[in-house]
């Protein structure tokens, strides 16, 4: 029987997502479930969901167990074939109060600050003090298990776990498969071109990766692409707010930098020096930036949970019909040698040749009984790479202090971050990072 272990299983959407595809999956139907949390009610929130659509589609044939604390992690993951990782260290309104509020009093604006950022490089630290137990915790009872790495910052938290523990890992997101459609919709061209028939090649580094590539049956389209998003661009700039596209800061990358870019403009926004300046605050209007998304998005997800209990927890007819994410793919290929291709995170042996070595990239991976593979990309755009290098700098300098505890990597990490760089001396960037780590206090470990 094939063990799956579900960390942060309080996750009640991702985890119907992810479990629920495995209960559509022949291999994977009779598999045991671990589900793992801190929070009891999200847990029992999740476990009630997921007994109800194991009887429904399922017929019951998975095995559902839960186990809640710190001090039954170890029996969730024991012989544990594979591990998903989908946790959040904290709760938003300590991220509101703490990674956005004390960086907005120095003058620094996010968005998200969840990836990249100073609000990104805190989260990074948080979840990777928790995944160093987990790796701890899984070398001991699962060491052959899959670590199926979903949580944000993702190439911090992947490559620490790619180059800092022996545990088996790939980084998965949905911004690679929704990347062309997400262009195509913003720019009312879905029912233009058949979405089966083209063909997109992307690659580059989570939530920077680049579509270098765009056809239908053969033919470029690329060309007449740029040519209508430019000029819708231009109107958009213009535009009232309410008329505006969200996706504007994508679409002016696309621009200047001559390729669009898998993630959504407000995460992108915050990753790169141009966008977020208090010498041109116009540019937040321009381009339609939601400043502060992440705690008022949260705010309103918290609010509609009773009705969304209803539909998902407390629904005797739930069914499950199969999501766009990559977990269950990886699962099934691994278990049945069924040959599988997926956009993965792994660390960079020589796919893309003008980002170095140590640095996670996302690029085409092949699934099949040995795991995880990733495939030769070739060299980005060098406009593309040298962006990338903003964003990996930043990255590999975050892994440095989650395994060092050292707060000078902290400072390295945070002065070449390019937004924080772009708008904070260095004293301040020092002096924020600082209050950061004393207000978050016991939710980190020890910095020295």
């Amino acid at each position: 029987m094939t063990k799956i272990t579900f960390m942060g299983a309080g996750s009640t959407i991702f985890v119907k997502n992810i479990i629920g595809d495995a209960f559509c999956t022949p291999a994977l139907q009779d598999a045991h479930i671990a589900l793992y949390d801190i929070n009891p009610q999200r847990l029992r929130e999740s476990e009630v969901m997921l007994r109800t659509l194991n009887k429904n589609i399922n017929e019951n044939r998975a095995t559902i167990t839960t186990h809640c604390g710190v001090e039954n992690r170890k029996e969730a993951l024991r012989g544990a074939d594979f591990a998903i990782n989908a946790i959040r260290v904290w709760d938003f309104t300590i991220s509101e109060a703490i990674d956005f509020a004390i960086p907005t009093k120095y003058g620094l604006r996010q968005t998200i600050a969840d990836t990249l950022g100073i609000g990104g490089l805190f989260r990074a630290l948080g979840s990777g003090y928790a995944m160093q137990g987990f790796a701890e915790d899984m070398a001991e009872v699962c060491p052959d298990v899959w670590f199926l790495n979903y949580t944000n910052p993702m190439c911090a938290l992947t490559g620490f776990m790619l180059r800092h523990t022996p545990i088996r890992t790939v980084g998965l997101c949905h911004s690679v498969q929704a990347c062309v459609r997400s262009l195509l919709k913003t720019l009312d061209l879905t029912d233009k071109y058949d979405q089966d028939k083209i063909k997109a090649r992307i690659g580059g580094i989570n939530h920077q990766a680049w579509l270098l590539e765009l056809k239908e049956n053969g033919r470029d389209i690329y060309p007449e692409i740029r040519d209508i998003a430019f000029q819708k661009l231009d109107a958009w700039r213009q535009a009232p707010k309410g008329e505006k596209s969200d996706n504007m800061v994508r679409l002016e990358i696309m621009r200047k930098f001559g390729y669009y870019i898998t993630e959504s403009s407000e995460h992108s926004s915050e990753y790169q020096p141009y966008w977020i300046k208090r010498q041109y605050p116009e540019l937040v209007d321009e381009y339609n930036i939601p400043l502060d998304a992440s705690p008022d998005r949260c705010r309103k997800i918290v609010a509609g949970w009773n009705k969304q209990y209803k539909e998902i927890c407390d629904n005797p007819v739930l069914t499950h019909k199969m999501s766009n994410e990559f977990g269950c793919g990886i699962m099934n290929a691994i278990v049945t040698n069924q040959p599988y291709r997926i956009a993965g995170n792994v660390l960079n042996h020589g796919f893309i040749e003008n980002l170095p070595s140590n640095a996670v990239v996302e690029v085409p991976c092949l699934v099949d009984r040995n795991g995880v593979q990733g495939t030769y990309f070739g060299p980005l755009p060098t406009q593309c790479a040298a962006l990338n290098m903003t964003n990996i700098n930043t990255q590999l300098l975050t892994v440095d202090a989650i395994v060092s505890r050292k707060k000078e990597a902290i400072y390295h990490a945070a002065m070449l971050d390019p937004h924080t760089a772009a708008e904070l001396s260095l004293d301040d960037i020092i002096k924020m990072v600082d209050e950061m780590i004393a207000a978050h206090g016991d939710r980190l470990p020890k910095y020295i």
